[in-house]
């Protein structure tokens, strides 16, 4: 982040100084900020920091009041001195991988492709190679958009490792901040299909409920989230199938209207239909050989960045997940 942009977000602070680009000093002297959480204060002040990286500052000691480190629950005083430490960044290469890719669609600004099951979308700790982005870089080089840094180059929204489907690759800044604004304004068509456990009632229905990290399981999504945000999913049943020992299971549509994390697989168990497969927030075992949900990201829909047309792609269904239909219907 730049330093002249660090302080435009600090209006209210005075006496600023930027010595280098990763220490910031600064003195409050707005009464506004008087009680409140460091940790909110400091998220507020670089919004593109997440709070949780900003509670591991905290932690480790790189945020100092007064020349003293703080807790992330420390409330602010009157005058206090503040000293944020941002230590430079060391991300692995991520290098290009010879990955065959399914494209949909490519032109100059964008590359809409179908993700396989099992493929990770971008670089994170625990899986620095086979990925998506992997596999763009191969393919485009250095035509793609560095807003999201070198772990996600082009990345404007991701699905879930064993979720398939279309996924849209942006291969400039421009691209990628339509794409983005797109998303905000919950512009983007985003339809996919998956089965459920059970038979659901009604042929139509919106599950309208916020979803946030788990209390507990801090890698899972629940909707009894203390910090929650607004989630929408609209769903409609395609068809109602059975196995052979008569258990019910439901073929359906959701509609995405906001894109939280886990968003259809958290929203479609708290009503009692988890996805088949899902065995984080569905039953443990599955009659099926299955890995991960049966979830596939059918439609994707957007106005093109460049050309101001709507555009829409389908991602034809997995085999996996045909022969699953076909199974049932047999």
């Amino acid at each position: 982040m730049e330093a002249e942009t660090l302080t435009e977000q600090r209006e209210n602070i005075v006496e600023t100084e930027t010595l280098t680009e990763q220490v910031e000093h600064f003195q409050i002297q707005n009464e506004e900020n008087v009680a409140e959480r460091i940790d909110k204060f400091l998220s507020s002040r670089f919004p593109k920091i997440s709070r949780s990286h900003i509670q591991k500052l905290l932690k480790d000691g790189l945020v100092t009041v007064n020349q003293k480190p703080v807790k992330p629950n420390y409330k602010l005083c009157l005058h206090d001195c503040i000293k944020l430490s941002l230590p430079e960044p060391v991300p692995p290469d991520i290098l290009p991988e010879n990955i065959p890719l399914d494209i949909l669609y490519e032109d100059e600004e964008l590359l809409v492709v179908n993700k396989p099951k099992g493929m990770v979308v971008h670089p994170a700790p625990g899986h620095y190679t086979h990925t998506l982005v992997n596999a763009v870089l191969y393919h485009c080089g250095e035509n793609l958009s560095g807003i999201n840094g070198v772990m996600r180059p082009g990345i404007v929204h991701r699905i879930d490792r064993d979720t398939t489907g279309s996924l849209v690759v942006c291969k400039n800044d421009l691209a990628h901040q339509s794409l983005a604004e797109q998303l905000k304004a919950h512009s983007i068509t985003r339809k996919y299909h998956a089965i459920v456990h059970g038979r659901l009632a009604a042929e139509k229905g919106t599950i309208c409920v916020p979803i946030g990290r788990h209390p507990v399981e801090r890698k899972k999504m629940s909707t009894k989230a203390v910090h929650a945000k607004r989630a929408v999913t609209h769903y409609t049943v395609l068809e109602r199938l059975e196995n052979s020992k008569g258990n019910e299971y439901t073929y359906v549509e959701c509609e995405l209207e906001t894109g939280r994390t886990h968003q259809i697989r958290v929203h479609m168990a708290s009503i009692g239909h988890p996805l088949l497969g899902d065995t984080v927030y569905g039953p443990s075992r599955t009659p099926f050989p299955l890995d991960g949900q049966t979830l596939h990201a059918k439609v994707l829909g957007f106005i093109h960045p460049r050309t101001g047309k709507y555009m829409e792609f389908v991602a034809p269904i997995p085999a996996y997940f045909q022969k699953l239909l076909e199974k049932f219907r047999g």
